[in-house]
């Protein structure tokens, strides 16, 4: 079934005092019938996070400038970009006093079908027809607690290490790398990246209800807004990418 897309990329700083999140949505150079869209959410001192973030996002676009999509793996290819992401920010310690980390999610859509990859606590959702299907499962302490039921998804969002990840890129090891696909897309399929200053503190279903009823240029509004109104003041930095089926 033929289908049309919606899509929007949006930032919002917070209340911090400088943004360190990278969002991007790009069409293929050579085809109409491809895209990508990338999120990374920086860490590091200074500059640190913002340059490790970038990082991600130039390498994404680099590479899948040259990606085939009826060729080549796709699975391949989003683990080349994570890993080489990898390795180029491990090696802007060399040039910079920062200590650059960051976050990936990245996903290609390509004919009837969508694939990801992500590394990190920053997210993508998959919702149809307004409810609620799946999202990625974070690399971080926290997120590995509930998994082994020492405590609940309600303790979790006050525990005094939330934030720490047990994986992301640049560090020392190897980043780890969960994959996921969907191999029958349908109008009513949408699907959200976005960094943990969005989904920590909006749940999956007022999420999925704004994405059902409103654009996706307008559901970006409403979501960044939800978000500052519960930050209070204390709000971390916000990312996040739409993509929407809807019928042609």
């Amino acid at each position: 079934m033929p289908f049309a897309i919606d899509t929007c990329a949006a930032m919002h700083i917070g209340d911090r005092s400088d943004q360190q999140d990278r969002v991007a949505i790009l069409p293929h150079p050579t085809r109409n019938d491809c895209l990508i869209a990338v999120l990374a959410d920086g860490m590091g001192g200074h500059s640190g996070g913002a340059i490790a973030a970038q990082q991600v996002i130039l390498k994404a676009k680099q590479n899948f400038a040259s990606f085939s999509p009826g060729t080549e793996s796709t699975r391949e290819f989003l683990k080349g970009v994570i890993e080489e992401a990898h390795v180029v920010i491990k090696l802007t310690r060399f040039t910079s006093e920062a200590d650059p980390h960051s976050t990936a999610v990245v996903m290609v859509m390509r004919p009837g079908a969508v694939e990801w990859a992500h590394c990190g606590d920053s997210r993508l959702y998959h919702f149809r027809r307004g409810k609620f299907v799946c999202h990625t499962q974070d690399h971080s302490l926290v997120a590995e607690l509930i998994r082994t039921r020492r405590i609940t998804e309600e303790m979790a969002q006050h525990h005094p290490q939330r934030s720490l990840l047990l994986s992301c890129l640049g560090a020392e090891t190897d980043p780890n790398i969960d994959y996921g696909e969907l191999n029958a897309l349908e109008p009513g399929d949408s699907f959200l990246l976005c960094s943990d200053g969005l989904w920590g503190l909006l749940e999956a279903d007022e999420i999925a209800r704004a994405l059902h009823e409103l654009d996706a240029r307008s559901a970006a509004r409403v979501l960044i807004n939800a978000a500052r109104e519960r930050g209070e003041g204390v709000g971390d930095n916000i990312s996040l990418a739409i993509v929407k089926i809807k019928p042609a």
